[in-house]
């Protein structure tokens, strides 16, 4: 962090004295007002619900500028990274701060794949499970698990540990989601190959059988690895700043990835594109394409209590730059499919249409976001709709530990403690119950 020459002063109208606040200088992006010696100067907190004034960290792996549009891993565009870069070059970046040569990549492509497979007593872990039971609550279980399996990778302060653990945590995750969906179809597990590719593996582990050899179609692996690409970081969302706090406490890898997961389970964060998928069948059965324009209406209605879902983000003011490369995924993977006329994607693409001419969506900046498309192309694969979520935490693993990774290097590092405005009963005595 560089010190500013400016400082911040915080003055009282009560007559208490001001106060000088330090400010700190990022390479782009806002300027921060360090508030540490707040409390201990003047007895108060601030008070920022969600935390959207608040940074709580420094970092160096993910910038977003919501107003450009903008998302950067390590300072690369995610274009670039989509259009040029595979998964496990992206998690490299992620995780070391440059793209792999050749040699560094190999060796790190190595390492993964020889690190796929999972024990064996994961399978009774699994049939513990109901098999209806929802994906992201069976891959929360067994992602915490992993810690009672590997305990030479359980220490959070030993370097070797976090690296150990970044790489089983990064191969095992596809091992983890198919098995959930295996179990939830009845289907026999398939075992990881070591001579696919990352997404190309983890396509056949979901799709295989035993009865016959499984082809990955090549368009349908470049669309998966992407997913993965455009979703494996995002700054200091919900799920990251819970692996970071669960994390601060020193607690193992695996037991703070598995808080990100039950995190990023919620409809309002990983669960969007879930989300999506539902609305895009409510108004299939409501009478499908004929039935859109009504039901867009009732969107603009505040007082009809109906949202649309995979339009708009909470941080991107602008299109999101992800949901641009999804949509040119999107058109090749239906194409490779022959689904261009299917209903429900026919129903999308309306929507789509409407959202980007429709004055009211315009103005509001409502775009398709990469929930909408990348909901859409998984669904489009084969992939169920309540395994959309756990996708997503396979592929965000990768920066919640690099995330993970960065916070526990940084000599600033302490066990989180948020504070509170408290507005409960001032102290008081416990009568007797008789007399309550």
């Amino acid at each position: 962090m560089t010190p500013s020459d400016v400082k911040a002063t915080l003055s009282f109208s009560d007559g208490s004295p001001s106060m000088e606040l330090p400010i700190y200088k990022g390479s782009v992006g806002p300027d921060v007002i360090d508030i540490r010696k707040l409390y201990g100067q003047t007895g108060k907190f601030t008070y920022d619900p969600g935390f959207l004034s608040t940074a709580s960290c420094n970092s160096k792996i993910t910038y977003i500028d919501g107003d450009k549009g903008e998302l950067l891993y390590r300072g690369y565009p995610i274009e670039q990274l989509a259009t040029n870069c595979d998964f496990l070059e992206t998690c490299y970046l992620l995780l070391n701060g440059e793209l792999p040569n050749q040699s560094e990549k190999d060796d790190f492509v190595g390492r993964v794949t020889k690190h796929t497979m999972v024990n064996e007593q994961m399978q009774f872990f699994l049939r513990g499970f109901r098999r209806d039971a929802h994906p992201m609550a069976v891959l929360t279980g067994l992602v915490g698990a992993l810690s009672a399996f590997y305990h030479d990778s359980t220490d959070i302060n030993n370097p070797e540990h976090r690296k150990v653990a970044a790489i089983r945590l990064i191969a095992k995750m596809p091992t983890l989601v198919a098995m959930a969906y295996k179990y939830s179809i009845g289907q026999p597990f398939i075992y990881p190959k070591n001579d696919l590719s990352y997404a190309g593996n983890f396509l056949r582990m979901m799709f295989a059988t035993p009865c016959e050899e499984y082809k990955v179609s090549p368009v349908l692996e470049r669309a998966m690895d992407r997913i993965f690409i455009l979703h494996a970081d995002h700054e200091q969302n919900a799920s990251t700043s819970t692996v970071r706090l669960c994390g601060s406490s020193g607690t193992n890898p695996f037991a703070a990835i598995a808080a990100g997961v039950a995190c990023l389970w919620g409809p309002a964060h990983g669960g969007a594109n879930e989300a999506c998928l539902n609305m895009l069948e409510e108004i299939q059965a409501m009478g499908g394409i004929s039935k859109v324009g009504e039901f867009m209406e009732k969107v603009k209605d505040k007082n009809s209590g109906v949202r649309l879902m995979g339009f708009g983000h909470r941080v991107y003011k602008n299109y999101d730059p992800r949901a641009k490369l999804m949509q040119e995924t999107c058109n090749e993977v239906l194409a490779e499919l022959g689904l261009e006329n299917d209903p429900l994607f026919a129903l999308a693409k309306k929507l789509e249409q409407i959202a980007l001419e429709d004055d009211y969506f315009v103005q509001r900046k409502l775009y398709p976001n990469v929930d909408f498309y990348s909901g859409i192309v998984q669904r489009a694969i084969g992939i169920p709709v309540p395994l959309f979520t756990a996708i997503f935490a396979l592929a965000r693993t990768v920066g919640w530990i690099a995330q993970l990774d960065e916070m526990i290097g940084d000599p600033e590092y302490k066990i989180g403690r948020p504070r509170q405005l408290f507005v409960g009963a001032e102290k008081r005595d416990v009568a007797p119950i008789g007399k309550r």
